[in-house]
């Protein structure tokens, strides 16, 4: 299967530390992190990698080439003005060849079995499938509600905090939801999920707990160097 790649934030939180190269590309153990989430990817089958990049895209179109060199099949989607993420998966749509495909945050570490999110795609008349994480508290995030494994409702802001279930930021979506996404900046976490569910299509999602990092604070990047350095996750 395919997998789009997010990689067109500007990374400004970052840049106190990172500021000479995409966040995406910041260097862990003398290696891009992208190329730690690109061996995730692999050893998952998933091989056909489209980079949607924007801010300093080149230096990893530069980097990964047509991809031969690392294994994989490499396409850059760029975006000329941020397109939010439901357009920057949107302006990947001519590279997009098979009825569904992969998305994730190209700053994002989650350590979880793909073929998890393959199979809950293909239940029913599902159109999406999700990758969740719970957290102890709920009350910075934007909460998914479930009925079984089918989202009910999604990026709902918590009054009481607690315990609860938030996005995992990792996608299976279904080639036909391209379509549905309007030209410009768009956000899929804000925009298009909430209104497909009140269109009544069926997105289903489980709750992974696995390693979860975002490199996108120099705290969690050292984290995460850190961590991969000491062997508490493994990637390459």
């Amino acid at each position: 299967m395919q997998a789009v790649l997010l990689a067109g934030g500007l990374g400004t939180r970052l840049r106190s530390v990172v500021n000479d190269r995409p966040k995406p590309m910041a260097e862990v153990e003398n290696k891009p992190f992208l190329e730690h989430l690109i061996s995730v990817l692999k050893r998952n089958g998933i091989i056909d990698i489209i980079f949607a990049v924007g801010y300093k895209g080149s230096m990893i179109e530069e980097y990964f080439g047509d991809g031969s060199a690392f294994d994989i099949k490499a396409s850059y989607a760029y975006e000329k003005e941020q397109l939010g993420t439901a357009g920057a998966i949107k302006n990947c749509k001519k590279y997009i060849s098979e009825d569904k495909f992969f998305v994730l945050n190209a700053d994002t570490f989650y350590d979880l079995d793909y073929s998890r999110l393959t199979k809950l795609s293909e239940e029913d008349d599902s159109v999406m499938s999700l990758v969740l994480r719970k957290v102890e508290d709920c009350s910075r995030y934007g909460t998914v509600k479930m009925d079984g494994n089918r989202v009910v409702a999604f990026n709902e802001k918590s009054e009481t905090g607690g315990e609860g279930v938030i996005n995992g930021g990792v996608y299976c979506m279904k080639a036909s939801l391209l379509d549905e996404i309007p030209e410009g900046k768009v956000s899929l976490e804000n925009e298009m999920i909430p209104m497909w569910l009140k269109k009544g299509y069926v997105l289903k999602a489980f709750v992974n707990d696995g390693y979860f990092i975002d490199i996108g604070v120099p705290d969690d990047y050292f984290r995460f160097r850190n961590d991969v350095k000491e062997g508490r996750v493994i990637t390459i």
